[in-house]
Order: structure tokens, then C-alpha cells, then sequence
């Protein structure tokens, strides 16, 4: 199954990742915010997407081991770069951030999404080298 595009730019693409059983967290979170939210995080994935570097640490968080996540006042969307897949950015899930700091809960989930989504890529490469 194809991940969804969330945005193309210059330096990455921003994609949902995907789940073994197909369902994209990110996806589902980002569908379900209203307008403005919605419009606050594309911001950040123009910004992500066509140049390439993020400098706001307001809006660009770091949460150590290869995980950043987007940041629009509370709601926070982790995301890693994709491996063997240059220029690709993936998108775990989203959340409502209620303490100071991100719950280690929310960092094992990104990390379980993300490894999903990559052991679904390695299959297709291995799948398609044996054609």
C-alpha cells in the first residue's frame, strides 16, 4: 500500500507513515483537526519540504535518536527521515501534548509506527529484486 503524501517540496516529501494493517496514525490525527490546525501544520511541512532545515525550535522539536516532531502549540506530530529512501520524511502519528515534556508513551508509539512502515518498505525492496 502506498503511503499518502501529505507534501512534495524541493528538499522532501512529507509522507503519513503507514501501519502493518494499512491504517496511517498521522493521517487519521491530521484528517481529524479543524481548518486552521490543519493549515498551521502544512506551514510547517512547507518549511520542512522546500528548505530543507528547520531553525524554530518552537515549531521544530528534537526528541533525541533520530525522532524530531512538528510542533503547533499543543498538537505535536512526530516524524524520522526515511531509511534507504532519500529525501523522505515520515510522519508517525499525532497527539495532544498535555505536560511540559513529550510522554515517553507517545515517543515508543512513533518509534513502533515508524519501524512498521520501514519493514513494509525493506519487503517490497526484497519482494522486487526477485522479479
Amino acid at each position: 500500500m502506498a503511503r499518502r503524501v501529505a507534501y512534495s517540496g524541493e528538499h522532501f516529501i512529507i509522507a503519513f507513515a503507514r501501519r502493518d494493517n494499512g491504517d496511517c496514525p498521522a493521517g487519521e490525527f491530521f484528517d481529524g483537526l479543524n481548518t486552521l490546525d490543519k493549515a498551521k501544520l502544512m506551514a510547517l511541512f512547507l518549511i520542512a519540504g522546500d528548505q530543507g532545515k528547520f531553525y524554530n525550535p518552537e515549531k521544530f522539536g528534537d526528541l533525541g535518536g533520530g525522532l524530531y516532531e512538528f510542533k503547533s502549540f499543543q498538537i505535536r506530530m512526530p516524524f524520522a527521515y526515511a531509511k534507504n529512501e532519500r529525501g523522505l520524511i515520515l510522519v508517525t502519528h499525532g497527539f495532544i501534548k498535555k505536560k511540559d515534556k513529550t510522554p515517553k508513551t507517545e515517543i515508543e508509539r512513533a518509534w513502533r509506527i515508524y519501524n512498521e512502515d520501514q519493514a513494509q518498505t525493506r519487503l517490497a525492496i526484497v519482494k522486487k529484486a526477485k522479479q
